[in-house]
């Protein structure tokens, strides 16, 4: 029986997703690893077999592999996505193994990821980069974010602005501050909803300017923001 004809309400089981981690289908094995993925399933007995998929010939269920890394967690994880950040030869997996490092909240992640956004030439790394720097919400990585809002590339630009306040940088409040008036209304809603983890005078001033903004999504999201930041301040 293919695990994709199993009866949806059926708990995995794990002999089950083993037998279909061998199958030729490579749907079967993606959704294997799916099940893997689920918080039913013990780490103890997922990480086994996920380590095992991540030679998998199918990408994506070695994406799949790599990404169960970050949320089931192990001290073993670390080094492993480490090593697939700095090595793997294709840029979407080391862009995963970013994310996945991110997930994991450990410190020790930071060094890597601050290696990855700078001397990776994927903008595609450097984005996951930023936003799994933003997850370890460690202010170590103000530098790398605050060099990340100088990006050409607007995708980058925005994952620092959320990174940021992610992590609470206070001190990068006025690198942010001129987002308020980009061109794109996606980098300004970005923007009020950072400045609502950052309690500042120029903040709440910039919130009050964006909740006028002719785009609804960036009005609604500072006004949001402006209630978040007096909870903040009081």
């Amino acid at each position: 029986m293919s695990l994709h004809d199993r009866d949806q309400s059926q708990q995995p089981n794990l002999e089950q997703i083993t037998e279909q981690l061998q199958s030729n289908n490579a749907k079967d094995r993606v959704l294997a690893m799916l099940d893997l993925q689920k918080e039913v399933m013990p780490t103890a007995q997922a990480l086994p077999l996920i380590k095992q998929a991540l030679n998998d010939s199918n990408e994506q269920v070695k994406a799949i592999a790599i990404f169960s890394l970050g949320i089931k967690p192990d001290p073993s994880n670390l080094d492993i996505l480490t090593q697939i950040l700095i090595s793997d030869p294709d840029y979407n997996m080391r862009a995963i193994a970013a994310g996945a490092l991110g997930y994991l909240e450990d410190d020790r992640a930071l060094e890597p990821l601050r290696h990855a956004f700078y001397e990776d030439h994927s903008w595609l790394v450097q984005f996951s980069a930023a936003v799994a720097l933003g997850n370890l919400k460690n202010t170590r990585a103000e530098a790398v974010l605050i060099e990340a809002l100088q990006s050409k590339q607007e995708l980058l630009q925005e994952a620092a602005i959320a990174a940021l306040g992610e992590i609470g940088s206070i001190s990068a409040v006025d690198y942010l501050l001129p987002f308020a008036t980009a061109k794109d209304w996606t980098i300004r809603k970005r923007l009020a909803e950072a400045l609502g983890n950052l309690p500042t005078a120029k903040s709440k001033e910039a919130l009050q300017m964006l909740e006028q903004d002719e785009n609804k999504f960036v009005a609604q999201a500072a006004k949001l923001a402006q209630q978040q930041l007096n909870d903040l301040l009081n």
